[in-house]
């Protein structure tokens, strides 16, 4: 039986998101948005290009090819333009096959207050405005960043890396490194080493990745045959001894992850460049600033201390 939308793993993904529209909007600050819903009319039938997200939702909807019976998953656009205008993504959307079905077309209206209305775990978007809003309101969102697109048909697996603190979790423990610095952040960490963190926002997303994952290991168990396509990766620079409080954290939830990294504060390019993740989620920009080749589609989550205004940077 498939799954209702309320159990469903539903990622929201903007237009700018999942399609270059960098000509389009072109056209809109060039000209306006009279010239603009012209200019989409008159190019209806010319199928936009692959976004920075492309490669990641495309993997994400075929979790759903593996298990058709629930269809565990599910993608709805969210976009700015009006239903006409919009007419001409969705036929992008078709002319690539992607399965979604549900849309929200908001006419110049931020769409992030309808994200719990379709119990969505995430809100991709290249709109920083929209995706700030959206966090402040406390909904799942992360802003796309530029990078060149990576779209291997042969490869099947869809690999999502993480960043804890801020990302995962709550950002308790940034808060006391940013104010006390590094050796009051472990003393901290190790004095709640058994109490575990409160969500951040992307947590219910990870859970229910990680529910997708014991779904591929009871298909595995039926069919040794089967083979996985989901690998999940915490790329984090803490390092022992605050890395005890992130395991607490993970076994408190029930969940874990195929590979976590505590990096000590090493490039996490490094570890990146291997593991070649389709999408990477941090809340800060100076961890998503050396993509390996640029190649890897960074997401920032500006959520917490990390992105909170000084009064030095005012």
């Amino acid at each position: 039986m498939a799954f209702q939308i309320e159990n469903k793993l539903v990622i929201g993904v903007a237009s700018s998101a999942l399609f270059d529209l960098t000509g389009s909007h072109q056209v809109y600050l060039d000209s306006g948005p009279d010239e603009y819903r012209n200019f989409q009319e008159r190019n209806i039938d010319v199928i936009l290009g692959k976004g920075v997200a492309f490669p990641f939702i495309r993997r994400f909807l075929n979790i759903n090819k593996c298990f058709p019976r629930q269809m565990p998953v599910e993608v709805v656009l969210f976009s700015r333009n009006s239903p006409e205008t919009g007419l001409r993504v969705m036929r992008s959307i078709a002319h690539y096959g992607l399965d979604i079905s549900r849309a929200a077309f908001m006419t110049g209206t931020a769409p992030y207050p309808y994200l719990p209305a379709f119990n969505t775990s995430l809100f991709l978007s290249a709109n920083e405005e929209d995706v700030k809003s959206a966090i402040a309101a406390n909904y799942p969102a992360g802003l796309v960043l530029p990078s060149k697109i990576v779209d291997d048909d042969d490869d099947v697996e869809l690999r999502v890396a993480f960043d804890f603190d801020g990302v995962i979790a709550d950002d308790e423990a940034e808060s006391v490194f940013k104010k006390d610095g590094l050796d009051q952040f472990h003393a901290h960490e190790a004095l709640h080493v058994d109490r575990p963190h409160a969500p951040g926002p992307l947590a219910d997303m990870f859970q229910k990745l990680a529910l997708m994952q014991r779904m591929e290991e009871r298909a595995q168990r039926r069919d040794p045959g089967y083979r996985k396509v989901l690998r999940i990766a915490i790329i984090t620079a803490r390092s022992a001894p605050s890395h005890e409080r992130v395991v607490t954290t993970l076994k408190s939830w029930g969940v874990s992850a195929n590979e976590t990294f505590f990096l000590g504060g090493m490039d996490k390019a490094r570890v990146l460049s291997v593991f070649k993740p389709h999408i990477f989620f941090d809340d800060q920009l100076t961890h998503l600033k050396s993509s390996p080749g640029g190649t890897i589609p960074m997401v920032h989550v500006p959520f917490g201390i990390a992105n909170r205004r000084t009064p030095a940077a005012e």
